[in-house]
């Protein structure tokens, strides 16, 4: 049971037939001729030589095929840990390519470190911190910084700047300067892209798009037109070796890493559950964690930088027709006999190909229906994406992403802080009580003040609630007899909770009105017996319910 646990492979693998060997060998070819011109594309996004790229995806998808429970999810190089690696690692580098290469190897070495302890702290739990509401912000943000890394090889000019507005006034300062030749030419691989993309869903159409780039580069005078290409990539398989820099040699790696991590778990967690759905099966966040960290581990020995799944790259391998992990050792497999005998054929690919490439990848970032609906269903949500994409923008993504996960846990705590406190009446004809400002027609009972406290009773919320139910009481006649407090929405309470009770049942004592409790969780049941409250309320039961308090202190 552990070792089908810890490798899931050895489950799927007793099944496996002929039929599905076919199915994941198509499936692996496919997701190689995907990955190739779109690892290249990011890689030289993330400011690392184009190989980079595909090293992520021959080692990556190779170990998680290992570990992993999705049976379609892809890994590679992604578009928003690439912008993330590229614009963190310019400051930390200076300038030295293999300084640069190197970070980012050691960037996803620590990533393994922190996910690998995860696994077995079992923190799967951490991919809530992150709300999708933030996520949609940061993919809107983080679309419109890679399209402005990549609009100055699109127009065929040098571009610059360090941040968004700098980039902006750079890019409209050189546009009279544009390469018309290169300009044209991207913009026909854009449209055959997203032509292809609609026509041949999921089929490989980059790699076509990238063949025919290069054979009319090469022999034709557009070559001469000033068209930069990738140039000379390493021929054979990556040497494994540990990342030459440690941790602390390079101020800033730890944050990166953690900010790489939390991106590729949230990624990849939900890039699988959705085919998983899809296709009618479960995955393990847990054990996740540990394929991703093995899985960056090995990309770190072999010179990459930090891999994810992505939904965009795991669909062209779930459309192709893949059944299980094995497809990922298939594309391994075609990408290691590119990197042994195809290589010299690449270094007449033009960049604007592989710019052209990202900016059509990237377009399911900017999500702006989402945006719409969040604006018209919820405005604090719709504001907290604002911040996350504002964020990205002005400050990057690493800033950008905890700026809005800070302002999202502080929209939480204000909210607990202040709880709903709904004042019951009793549904006429029946023994259920509901909340009376939302239900006028239901029936106050006469003497009764039955209140239910719609959240956890905390250190920092129970002055609040106090506050809301001494206005209330004290709004009540002289009549008032009976204070009942339904606790069936309160998940926990804390010592403060349980304090502030107590008090609360010795000050309506004193005004000569009793307090009762009903329908008590098990958690908050304890802690109340912890402070002595049954002495003074008489036995908290789970089983006593609002009608039946009601019940005996009308009989009164």
């Amino acid at each position: 049971m552990m070792i089908s646990k810890i490798f899931p492979i050895s489950v799927w693998i007793a099944a496996y037939n002929t039929k599905t060997l076919k199915s994941d060998f198509i499936a692996g070819i496919t997701l190689a001729a995907y990955g190739i011109p779109v690892s290249l594309a990011y890689a030289t996004l993330a400011g690392l030589p184009p190989q980079y790229g595909i090293y992520g995806y021959l080692i990556g998808g190779l170990f998680y095929a290992l570990l992993g429970t999705s049976k379609q999810l892809a890994i590679g190089p992604t578009s928003a840990i690439s912008l993330l690696i590229g614009t963190t690692i310019a400051d930390m580098a200076h300038g030295d390519v293999q300084r640069w290469a190197d970070i980012a190897s050691l960037t996803a070495l620590v990533f393994a470190g922190m996910a690998i302890l995860a696994y077995l702290l079992r923190l799967s739990g951490i991919i809530n911190f992150i709300s999708e509401t933030v996520l949609v912000g940061f993919k809107a943000g983080a679309a419109i910084t890679i399209g402005l890394t990549q609009l100055p090889k699109l127009f065929g000019i040098k571009g610059g700047g360090d941040n968004f507005l700098d980039r902006v006034l750079t890019l409209i300062q050189q546009l009279p300067d544009t390469n018309i030749a290169v300009f044209t030419f991207g913009i026909t691989a854009i449209f055959i892209l997203i032509v292809g993309e609609k026509k041949a869903p999921g089929r490989p159409i980059a790699i076509l798009v990238v063949i025919l780039s290069i054979l009319i580069i090469s022999t034709t005078s557009l070559g001469l037109q000033g068209f930069k290409t990738v140039g000379v990539i390493p021929t054979g398989l990556p040497e494994f070796h540990l990342p030459s820099l440690r941790i602390s040699d390079v101020d800033g790696v730890l944050p990166l890493a953690m900010a790489c991590f939390l991106l590729s778990y949230i990624e990849s967690v939900s890039a699988g559950r959705t085919l998983a759905q899809k296709n009618g099966y479960n995955i393990d966040p847990r054990q996740e964690l540990l394929a991703l960290g093995i899985a960056n581990a090995a990309v770190a020995l072999g010179q990459g930088y930090p891999v994810a799944g992505g939904l965009s790259q795991s669909a062209v391998n779930d459309t192709a027709g893949a059944k299980t992990p094995l497809s990922l050792v298939f594309t391994s497999a075609a990408i290691a006999i590119c990197l042994l005998f195809l290589t010299g054929f690449l270094q007449n690919l033009p960049t604007v190909v592989l710019a052209a490439i990202v900016l059509v990848a990237i377009r399911g970032l900017f999500d702006v229906v989402e945006l719409k609906h969040l604006y018209k269903i919820n405005k604090q949500e719709f504001y907290v994406a604002m911040i996350a994409l504002v964020g990205v923008l002005i400050w990057g993504i690493l800033t950008g992403v905890l700026l809005a996960a800070i302002v999202t846990l502080l929209l939480l705590i204000k909210a607990t802080s202040k709880p709903t406190v709904a004042f019951l009446g009793r549904i006429p004809g029946t023994k259920r009580y509901t909340d009376i400002a939302r239900h006028p027609d239901n029936e106050n009972i006469e003497g009764v003040l039955i209140v239910r406290i719609e959240s956890a009773i905390l250190y920092f919320n129970s002055e609040f609630i106090k506050e809301q139910l001494w206005l209330k009481i004290n709004s009540e006649s002289d009549s008032l007899k009976n204070v009942i407090l339904d606790l069936n929405s309160s998940p926990r309470i804390d010592i403060a909770g349980a304090r502030f009770l107590k008090q609360l049942f010795i000050d309506l004592k004193a005004k000569n009105i009793s307090l009762k409790i009903a329908e008590a969780r098990s958690e908050v049941r304890d802690t109340l017996r912890s402070e002595n409250l049954e002495a003074l309320l008489g036995h908290i039961s789970r089983s006593v319910s609002v009608d039946d308090l009601v019940v005996e202190a009308t009989k009164k």
